[in-house]
């Protein structure tokens, strides 16, 4: 009887057994004539050149308009204002580096409707990659970092035509013929939409930011989150404005080393300094609508790891996961690059779908001095007043004949540090100069009224020129080159306080 049983029960298990493995040879089989390749989907939307055998292939993918709708509806409505979601869901997205920062980035993007990402990283996950990654598991490691991040981002969004993911698995390096088609943008786009810079070494993160500057690409970049955990320190700014920092400090001087080799090569001169007067892609520096950079001013309250007695045996230059990299190991509180790479995320959406904020410096502006600045405005739209009354147009108690607006300043104090610190950074409009040299409110466009979105901080040097062009030309702002002052005009337009008031002529 024992033995009846147990004949029985092993042809149950065999038939078990065989059934198990049908059914993983059916879904393997189901699983593989589902797959496309992404950048064939890419390709295919962008030429709008679809045969029948890519349409078959779409079709099994393809994610229902009302659920893909409900997905971005939260998003939908904050970009409501600008209509900002077509231009964020059609939009093309460079991320390099895909560690503790960069994934986030990414998954964020990947979760708020960006269409093509190309996520470039040539590392793996490891063991200690799992306290910072956004994604990556205990199964992952050992697989590349940017096929680990395609794969939990295909889970939420199936449908590869609206979300196309194209992951590289091989390192920036600057060398185009090293780096192949990386920097290359999809079939069918001009230009990357934005580029997100989250690598941790300086050589690469300089080659990078000066090829987007070169050709005017949107960077926006990660000064390293290493060694500190406080949330309150973390800042967006210029380059410059983050150069206390020792990450920015080492790019910065990179680019202009790169800068000045490129000059001497090619026989021009570079200025000293590298303010946005100077124009050429060196600008970037100082000008944070071109390269914007994420960085904390917490002082580094962990040190790097010590140097092992094998390293020391054995030489450095064995240890790095490749030649000349950071070997000596990063002490990280997890916490801190998921909030840099939100950062990142945040500001490049909010760009993306037309609706840009302005980060807040992390200089902040005294009392006095505010006040010192709004008394001074108003003392000189005073002595204008007076000077222009007598050539009022007939019947109008604010135009000249010549069309100059003559009027009460309409700030308070308070708006004063919002126009210093948020909206001009604490640095001259012009020329770039920042606090150090004596900066004051000037109004613009000399037909307005001198509202928060009509005045610019100048240096004394910038406003005696602005001055002096005004009484010459008529207005001060033909003496302005065309870059700059469509530069301040964009500037001008992101200001938020009575953004939306009018006047009567």
């Amino acid at each position: 009887m024992r033995t009846e049983k147990n004949v029985t029960g092993q042809i149950a298990f065999a038939a078990g057994l065989l059934a198990g493995s049908f059914a993983t040879f059916l879904l393997t089989t189901s699983r593989k004539n589902k797959k496309r390749d992404a950048s064939q989907c890419a390709s295919d939307q962008l030429k709008n050149n679809n045969n029948s055998q890519n349409t078959a292939a779409q079709s099994a993918q393809t994610m229902p308009d009302e659920i893909r709708s409900e997905m971005l509806s939260r998003n939908s409505l904050y970009f409501a204002s600008s209509n900002g979601m077509p231009d964020i869901t059609n939009s093309c997205v460079l991320v390099v580096g895909l560690g503790g920062v960069g994934s986030h980035t990414a998954h964020m993007l990947a979760r708020s409707g960006v269409k093509y990402l190309r996520l470039v990283d040539f590392d793996q996950v490891t063991l200690s990659s799992l306290n910072r990654h956004a994604v990556a598991t205990l199964k992952d490691v050992g697989l590349p970092k940017a096929t680990v991040l395609c794969n939990y981002l295909r889970q939420i969004c199936p449908d590869e035509c609206r979300l196309v993911l194209d992951p590289v698995v091989k390192m920036y390096t600057g060398d185009r013929e090293r780096d192949g088609t990386i920097m290359d943008p999809p079939d069918g786009v001009k230009q990357w939409d934005v580029v997100i810079d989250a690598i941790d070494d300086v050589p690469t993160k300089a080659n990078l930011i000066g090829y987007c500057a070169k050709r005017d690409i949107r960077v926006i970049s990660c000064m390293g989150a290493g060694g500190k955990a406080d949330p309150t320190r973390v800042h967006i700014s210029d380059l410059r404005s983050a150069s206390r920092k020792q990450l920015a400090t080492a790019a910065r001087q990179r680019l202009r080393m790169m800068a000045k080799k490129e000059a001497k090569d090619s026989g021009e001169k570079i200025t000293n300094g590298s303010g946005v007067a100077n124009g050429g892609w060196l600008s970037c520096v100082d000008d944070d609508s071109k390269l914007a950079v994420v960085f904390s001013s917490e002082k580094v309250v962990a040190k790097l790891a010590a140097i092992t007695d094998e390293q020391k045996e054995e030489g450095m230059h064995n240890f790095g996961a490749v030649d000349n990299m950071r070997v000596r190991v990063l002490p990280v509180v997890g916490t801190m690059p998921a909030i840099m790479g939100q950062t990142l995320a945040a500001m490049a959406l909010c760009e993306l779908g037309g609706k840009p904020f302005s980060p807040v410096g992390a200089e902040r502006v005294g009392r006095n001095v505010r006040h010192k600045l709004y008394q001074h405005l108003r003392s000189r739209e005073k002595k204008l007043q007076d000077t222009l009354t007598p050539t009022l147009k007939e019947g109008s108690d604010n135009y000249t004949t010549s069309g100059t607006y003559i009027g009460t300043i309409q700030i308070d104090p308070d708006d004063v540090e919002y126009l210093m610190a948020e909206l001009w950074k604490n640095k001259c409009a012009i020329s770039g100069e920042r606090l150090g040299t004596v900066l004051e409110l000037y109004r613009w466009d000399m037909t307005k009224p001198a509202t928060p979105n009509n005045l610019v901080l100048l240096s004394v040097k910038s406003a005696q020129k602005f001055e002096k062009d005004f009484e010459e030309l008529g207005d001060g702002r033909k003496g302005v080159d065309d870059v700059n002052r469509a530069r301040i005009e964009k500037r001008l337009t992101m200001c938020v306080l009575d953004a939306e008031d009018e006047y009567e002529y």
